[in-house]
Formats: structure tokens, C-alpha cells, sequence
């Protein structure tokens, strides 16, 4: 206690002695610090951030990450981006792609410091949170760049990689933005109990499976609509994306987040408690082919 109050009259004194270099300091420290809480995070987010449902857990907690694009709640814990949120609005296909980079890079900001070499010879992808393909259209360079740092990578088996989760991100880009105008997803691992170590590196947690939540923006005359998938990590690769149709309800009991919890009570209870498959016209899209790289 008696270092505290020393370190509160000596922070004083050096406002006192110093104020036209100290409180610009502070004042530019507070202002950064408010628009980064309460307009450049909430630009990134639907109806709230994703909430502990148990706040001893600590397998569930989570720093947030703002990046071109999207924004992410990552585990130093865990390794992995617990959950990883942005927006698809459409997009021209015919415009140039950007060349894929072949490296993935540490995030500075993480402090388990995970990088590239920790999943050689894993047997697991490093596999995209937050997708390359869409972020790159959508928030150019700057965005692709931000895909590929470490804090957005999950240990993914290859058939869930390059063949579920794929046809997964083709469908949300070129049907659900298209439809709708614009959807915002909400994606990331589900861990078990008994969740074990990359054997490449301690450093990270290997998930048993991956969600998706979709989610409409409500207006005037629509209400929203969402759609929810978990996939395991022993997926085949063949099966019909709607066999992985799920509530987010249950989503939220395996991840031990509450999401979209700024939603009226009402209507929050029935876009996760319910199935509406109608509105995405899942029959056309279900066997989608896998794009090419």
C-alpha cells in the first residue's frame, strides 16, 4: 500500500514539474485509448463483443486484436484466436487476386510469440481465421497481411482445410454476401477438456473442432437471421455442409462465450436457441466444390 501512495505522490510531482510535456502525453494516451474501446473496435463488431459466460475460466480468456478488416479475442493460453469476427460485403471475382503469401509472421503483440516454424511437421495446416481469400478482395494488401500473422491461426487438419472449411469460406463470399448485401461472421476453435499440445510446439492448444456463426444485420423492415455450424477435425472431407448445422446456443456451451449479446433479450433467445435454414437456400450451396487455390 505505502508503494502505491509513494508511486501516486511522485507521479503527481512529475505532472507538477513537467506539465507541458506530461499531460499532452496522458491526454493523448486517454483519447487513443477511447477511440480504440468505443469507435474503431465497435466498427468491427456486431452487436457486441463475445462476452465470458464464466469469468474464472481462464481457458476462455482472451486480449483483442484490432486488424485490417477484422478483429480477433486471442488465447496466449490457448494459442489459438478464440474467436474472430468481421464483415463480407460482395465482391468482383474477376478483380486481381493478390499472390498468397508463403510465410506466416508472429504477432508482436502476442507474448507466447507462436511462429511459422511451430506447426512444421505437425501434421496440421496452419489454417486461416479470419480467410485470405475474402479479407485480401475486401481490405486489399494491408488485410491479407493482417490474415496471415500467427494470432489468427488454428491447428487444422488438411481434409477440414482445404476442403470443408474452404467450401465454407466460398459459400459465405460468393452466396451469402451476395445475397444478402452484407453478413457478418463470427469464427473459431472448440476445444475438449483434455485438450493436447501441438507436438511441434507446447505453445499450442490442438482444437477438436471449428465454428461459424452467421449473422444478418437487422433494419426497419427485416429482422436478422443466423445460421451456425461446428465442424470436428475429423471430418472426411466429402460430407454436405448442412450435416454441421448447429444452434449457437450450443456453440456457446462448447466455447464458453456468450455471442451477439447486445441483441434484445427476445430476439437474441430465438436467433440462437432456433434453426431457420429458409433464408440462406442452403440446397443450392451445400455440395459447393472446393475452390481452386
Amino acid at each position: 500500500m505505502n508503494k502505491i501512495i509513494s508511486f501516486v505522490i511522485a507521479f503527481f510531482r512529475v505532472i507538477e514539474k513537467y506539465p507541458r510535456v506530461v499531460l499532452p502525453v496522458i491526454t493523448f494516451v486517454i483519447c487513443g485509448y477511447g477511440y480504440e474501446v468505443f469507435i474503431a473496435r465497435p466498427a468491427l463488431l456486431y452487436q457486441g463483443t463475445p462476452q465470458l459466460i464464466s469469468a474464472t475460466n481462464m481457458n476462455t480468456w482472451f486480449r483483442i486484436f484490432r486488424n485490417n478488416g477484422f478483429i480477433l479475442g486471442y488465447s496466449d493460453l490457448r494459442g489459438n484466436p478464440l474467436w474472430v469476427e468481421y464483415a463480407l460485403t460482395p465482391v468482383d471475382e474477376n478483380m486481381p487476386h493478390l499472390k498468397r503469401p508463403n510465410h506466416f509472421q508472429t504477432d508482436w503483440r502476442s507474448i507466447n510469440r507462436v511462429d511459422h516454424e511451430d506447426y512444421t511437421k505437425s501434421g496440421y495446416d496452419r489454417g486461416h481465421n479470419a480467410p485470405n481469400h475474402a479479407i485480401s478482395m475486401l481490405y486489399g494488401r494491408y488485410g491479407q497481411a493482417d490474415s496471415f500473422l500467427m494470432t489468427n491461426v488454428s491447428p487444422q487438419k488438411p481434409k477440414l482445410n482445404q476442403q470443408v472449411w474452404q467450401r465454407l469460406e466460398e459459400m459465405e463470399l460468393s452466396f451469402f454476401a451476395k445475397n444478402f448485401g452484407k453478413v457478418w461472421v463470427i469464427t473459431g476453435p472448440i476445444f475438449s477438456d483434455n485438450s493436447e499440445r501441438m507436438p511441434s510446439s507446447r505453445r499450442v492448444t490442438i482444437p477438436r473442432a471449428f465454428y461459424k456463426i452467421y449473422v444478418t444485420e437487422e433494419t426497419d423492415s427485416k429482422p436478422a437471421f443466423a445460421l451456425a455450424f461446428v465442424v470436428p477435425q475429423t471430418v472426411s472431407g466429402k460430407e454436405q455442409l448442412s450435416s454441421f448445422i448447429t444452434t449457437i446456443d450450443a456453440i456457446e456451451v462448447q466455447t464458453g462465450l456468450d455471442f451477439l449479446a447486445d441483441f434484445d433479450d427476445k430476439i437474441e433467445a430465438h436467433l440462437e436457441g432456433v434453426v431457420e435454414v429458409a433464408p440462406w437456400n442452403l440446397n443450392a450451396i451445400s455440395k459447393l466444390p472446393v475452390r481452386a487455390p
